[in-house]
């Protein structure tokens, strides 16, 4: 079972910066894709960016040019570099991973992390 522990989150002033970063730890095979979520106060949860085990990334359309996802994979952890905030970016931030684990590693497994929040305002 893999557990992922999410830190950097915060009160930040509109157009300024916050790092989030996703350290996952525990017992699997193999971690593979590993993403960024978030959900706003009365909206769904939505995706925001994903990165592959190479470093192929891809964006949501409201943070592109806006947020990095980098990730480590000998520290097996991911980071969120987001720039210009917006009030538009409050909520909670969840970092999720799929891996697979022993004895089958042929099955994807999910998990979550606790979520941390990033508060947006003056």
């Amino acid at each position: 079972q893999v557990e992922l522990a999410e830190s950097g989150g915060g009160l930040v002033h509109p157009g300024g910066s916050l790092r989030l970063s996703c350290a996952a730890s525990g017992r699997f095979w193999e971690i593979k894709d590993m993403s960024w979520y978030r959900q706003a106060p009365g909206k769904s949860r939505e995706l925001i960016a994903t990165v592959t085990r190479s470093g192929e990334a891809t964006y949501a359309d409201p943070i592109k040019g806006r947020f990095a996802i980098s990730r480590d994979n000998a520290k097996r952890t991911i980071d969120l570099q987001m720039n210009f905030l917006k009030p538009a970016d409050t909520g909670v931030y969840w970092c999720n991973t799929l891996y697979t684990a022993l004895p089958d590693v042929r099955k994807m497994q999910e998990a979550w992390g606790q979520g941390t929040l990033v508060t947006v305002a003056s």
